[in-house]
């Protein structure tokens, strides 16, 4: 338990420190704005790049990992979508951005610290799997999902060109499709650029963590406890289970399969807000799911690393 509470005590201060700052009127919500714009267009792209391009998967690879983890997201983007619009009444656009709360698990920050903690860096290889197509799988069927409820009306053979335009205009995807060119062509930057490279990644999560917290004034939770429980329930206990009993029916090797259900076991990651935000759809209910989500983790996160073997 300690371990868990230094890895994820460090990220609520963080929050807690650009939440004060905003309620104390230090910061306006335009410095917040921009702060946000800068992480979500700029710095955390700028992360995934470096990631895939030093990224080497070696020949340990098992489409079982990818399967286990990722049919588990795609079912909660559903339940999340659906439960959304019926359970809750939710308009279409809102139940996508809802969705997408249930679909992108906190990979990077929380699944890769928390795996590291508990086994060691040498346990890692089916994480770096898993974030490195995080960002492309889940943005790819959010922006699909939502250009489709938002194409009402419109004829059928544009969508594919408006998907294809939203997704290859998203910063993140694009971080993502460089980082992989560079890692397949092998290229080789100048120390300065990489150096340059490194003091913005180290600036990303950081930055993230804070203007969340400035978000988080602004869309406190009024009114939809029972949606973000919701959320928390899909996240936090069906994700990791449908990912428990892929990877136990598939075989995978120990270290994947803890890899695998640990992260499918995070809370909503902060591009919940940035996809809600991109489309001014739920903002108050993916701000406050990654909040509450992440604050039940303490505990969740507890069950399944006490039950992994």
């Amino acid at each position: 338990m300690q371990a868990l509470i230094d890895v994820i005590l460090p990220v609520f201060l963080v929050i807690g420190a650009g939440y004060a700052t905003v309620w104390r009127g230090l910061l306006g919500e335009d410095t917040i704005d921009g702060l946000m714009a800068f992480t979500q267009n700029f710095a955390i792209p700028i992360l995934l790049f470096r990631a895939i391009w030093t990224l080497d998967p070696g020949g340990d690879f098992d489409w079982a990992i990818l399967f286990s983890f990722y049919t588990g997201s795609a079912a909660g983007f559903a339940v999340g979508l659906l439960g959304a619009r019926y359970l809750f009444g939710r308009d279409w656009e809102d139940s996508v951005a809802i969705g997408f709360c249930c679909l992108f698990a906190n990979s990077l920050m929380m699944g890769l610290a928390l795996t590291e903690r508990a086994y060691g860096p040498d346990s890692l290889q089916a994480n770096y799997i898993i974030i490195a197509m995080h960002s492309p799988f889940c943005y790819g069927i959010g922006i699909t999902a939502m250009e489709i409820v938002r194409a009402r009306g419109r004829p059928a053979r544009e969508l594919p060109g408006t998907v294809a335009r939203a997704m290859f205009r998203n910063a993140l995807v694009i971080g993502i499709l460089l980082g992989l060119a560079a890692n397949l062509t092998g290229l080789a930057l100048p120390v300065p650029v990489t150096d340059a490279i490194d003091m913005i990644v180290r600036t990303a999560l950081p930055a993230a963590l804070f203007g969340m917290g400035g978000v988080l004034y602004r869309y406190r939770p009024q009114g939809d406890g029972r949606i973000i429980a919701f959320i928390c329930v899909v996240t936090l206990i069906m994700h990791p289970t449908i990912t428990w009993t892929l990877g136990t029916l598939t075989s995978l090797s120990r270290d994947a399969f803890r890899s695998a259900v640990i992260t499918a076991a995070m809370a909503p990651g902060i591009n919940s807000y940035v996809f809600a935000n991109m489309y001014g759809r739920a903002r108050r209910v993916a701000a406050s799911s990654v909040l509450v989500a992440t604050a039940l983790s303490v505990l969740t996160a507890w069950f399944w690393l006490s039950i992994l073997p």
